[in-house]
This record gives structure tokens, sequence and C-alpha cells, in this order.
């Protein structure tokens, strides 16, 4: 079985992309942190008397962040009462002025990076004509984030579960994504970098999902298995 690649004509009677619509997860896929976060907690914290080592800090960081949240949404509008909750416990810090100068270190594009591969992957499928949009449970700094990446506008839509309401692994978010990008659940990919969250939140809806750094670890990757269609021969 011979496999061709989808090329930017495909829209103008070429082949077609084995999908119409690729979602994208942002934290942890999409967006990737600068540098590791409890560095980044530890050198911002020294400032503010906080000793604790990064492989604590760390350990205070996943275990807040994995917990329980009592809300209905972890992100409503900013995410500051969640992210506090999360700096403390990571820090054993309560000082407003420390948690005010980390949460703001993350509103700015440099604090994160793109994959390799990724603006060039966005912009290949876009070409091609497969729509692209970003289904994020994150709270209102996304928006500039992506625009800071300068990957903003390569989306047909972006869903932040603290604008819509909703967050991952509810169906809704996903519907919601897939409706504004105008296709079916069967029409589209999903990838992001949680089995609940985005593996099991997408197949619930008949919304295929990879699983980002197992199903697909680069972009380039994405954009194979997308543009890659399979003829018999």
């Amino acid at each position: 079985m011979a496999r061709r690649l989808v090329t930017a004509s495909a829209g103008a009677g070429g082949l077609a992309p084995a999908y119409g619509g690729l979602l994208l997860d942002a934290g942890g896929t999409l967006l990737q942190v600068a540098r590791p976060v409890a560095e980044t907690y530890a050198s911002i914290g020294r400032r503010y008397g906080v000793t604790k080592p990064e492989k604590r800090i760390m350990e205070g960081f996943k275990r807040a962040f994995s917990a329980p949240w009592p809300k209905t949404l972890r992100y409503q509008g900013d995410g500051r009462p969640f992210w506090r909750i999360v700096v403390a416990e990571a820090t054993d810090c309560t000082d407003v002025d420390y948690f005010e100068e980390v949460y703001q270190y993350y509103a700015h594009g440099d604090a994160w990076r793109l994959p390799i591969g990724a603006d060039t992957t966005l912009r290949e499928l876009k070409d091609a004509g497969v729509k692209l949009a970003v289904v994020s449970n994150f709270d209102t700094r996304l928006r500039k984030l992506l625009k800071d990446l300068n990957v903003s506008d390569m989306f047909d839509a972006i869903v932040v579960s603290s604008e819509v309401g909703y967050e991952k692994p509810a169906p809704e978010i996903f519907k919601i994504a897939l409706d504004q990008i105008d296709l079916e659940a069967s029409k589209a990919v999903h990838v992001g970098d949680d089995e609940t969250a985005d593996k099991a939140g997408a197949n619930a809806i008949g919304l295929e999902c990879w699983l980002w750094g197992e199903d697909v670890k680069t972009f380039s990757e994405i954009q194979e298995r997308i543009l890659t269609t399979a003829d018999p021969q």
C-alpha cells in the first residue's frame, strides 16, 4: 500500500488530508514551560524567603495541581484562586507579592515555548485546508500567551475552559470547538497530554485522540499523520 503526502493544493482538487480538523491542548502540549516550574518558583522565591528544595517544590506542585477541586471549574476567570493554592502548597509561602510575581511571570510568552516545529506544522496544516483549534483547561491568560508566541492567528477557534464554563474531560468543551470549526467528531483528531482530560474526554464523543509524548512525540509526526494518506495498490 503506497502512501502519499497531501500538499497545500489539496483544497483545489488534490488529495484530502486524513483529518479535516486538529484540536490541540495548550499547557503541556502546544505550550511548554521555558524552564522547569520548580526552578522558577525557587528563583523568584529567594527574594521572599523561600528555601524549600526544588524537588520538594515539585512534589508539592503536583500534589496541589492534581488534588480534587471543590468547585465546578479550577480556572474561573483569571484562575488566581486556584493558582494561589498551588503556589502556596508548592513553596509553603503565602506572601501575596510573591504569588503575584509568579502569576505575572507565567502571563508572558517569554515563560513559555512552542515544541520544535510546531509553528511550521500549523502553517502546513492550515495551507492544506485543515481546521485548527485550541481546546484547553486554562485561565484568561491563554489568548495573550498564544499571541505572544505568534500562533493565535493560525487557529480557527480558541476554546478556553474559563471562558466557556466547561473543563475537559466534559464533552461540551470538545463539542464547542467542533461547532466553531464546523466539523463532526469523526472528521477531526485531538492531541493532548492527559489520559483522562484529553483522551477519555475526546473518545467519549467519538473524537480520536493522540496522546502527546506517547502516540505522537513531535509536531512533524502530527503533520505526517494528518497529511499522509494511504492508497491501495
